[in-house]
């Protein structure tokens, strides 16, 4: 029996970081009332536009979701921040800062939150939700940039070495803290010590991030639900983001926290 689809609400919340500005956009299932929230973490480059199709499917299955611009995230940013003060270490502070006010918003049930990224957005999640593991209920996370540790490395003999500002690739321009901020942190040492769910989705034909990656990270993880998405690259379109939504809603219903 398909699934009716549930009327939303689209509303711009402000959230801070000391001094600086976090800019998103909750997806509200109506009527109003308390119900599991998925915060959105997009891509490296990316904004808050790239968690939309997420939370829109969400919300239309009665979980509220919030998708946000990271500070210095990306040139087309509505946050504060530059991107050459930007690095996986400050997106997972403005996770954390997301996740303290989205407890005190009045359609958030502050028991069932789920933090839920992309790519870098994923590995921002995954440091986290390391981080607050007491504070959410789930992760979720869509082809990681588990990479960083080890591409500074391969990269850079030292620190000395890594230049005040470069590009990524022609995609963002960032300055040293890019790398300097994650030099001595490996992501993977933090997996076993998370006990909560984790869904893990990545593309077969990923040529961004390998899916080694993520295989590493299903096997670090002690309670991980791990899918290979055939056929998709780095992002899940058409088809491809059917088979993942499914995945999602399966995983959160799992859990209590999407209605049957």
């Amino acid at each position: 029996m398909q699934q009716v689809k549930l009327n939303y609400k689209k509303q711009a919340i402000i959230c801070r970081v000391g001094e600086q500005e976090i800019y998103g956009v909750a997806f509200i299932p109506q009527p109003r009332r308390r119900t599991p929230l998925a915060i959105f973490a997009h891509e490296l480059g990316a904004n808050h536009n790239s968690g939309v199709p997420y939370a829109e499917m969400l919300a239309e299955s009665g979980v509220a979701a919030y998708t946000f611009d990271f500070r210095g995230g990306s040139a087309t940013s509505r946050s504060d921040g530059s991107t050459d003060s930007m690095s996986v270490m400050t997106e997972a502070e403005d996770i954390c800062a997301v996740l303290d006010a989205a407890k005190s918003w009045d359609f958030v049930d502050s028991d069932r939150i789920v933090l839920f990224g992309a790519s870098q957005g994923g590995a921002a999640s995954a440091i986290a939700a390391a981080r607050r593991q007491d504070e959410i209920c789930a992760l979720m996370l869509l082809y990681p940039a588990l990479v960083t540790y080890e591409a500074v490395h391969e990269t850079y003999n030292s620190l000395d070495d890594v230049p005040e500002e470069f590009w990524v690739g022609d995609l963002i321009h960032v300055g040293r803290r890019f790398v300097s901020d994650s030099w001595d942190y490996d992501i993977f040492a933090d997996m076993p010590g998370f006990k909560k769910p984790v869904l893990l989705l990545h593309g077969d034909e990923d040529e961004v991030i390998d899916i080694s990656y993520s295989e590493q990270a299903a096997g670090a993880y002690p309670d991980c639900e791990f899918h290979v998405i055939h056929g998709a690259g780095h992002g899940f379109r058409d088809a491809r983001f059917d088979e993942a939504a499914g995945y999602i809603c399966n995983f959160l219903r799992a859990h209590g926290l999407l209605p049957d």
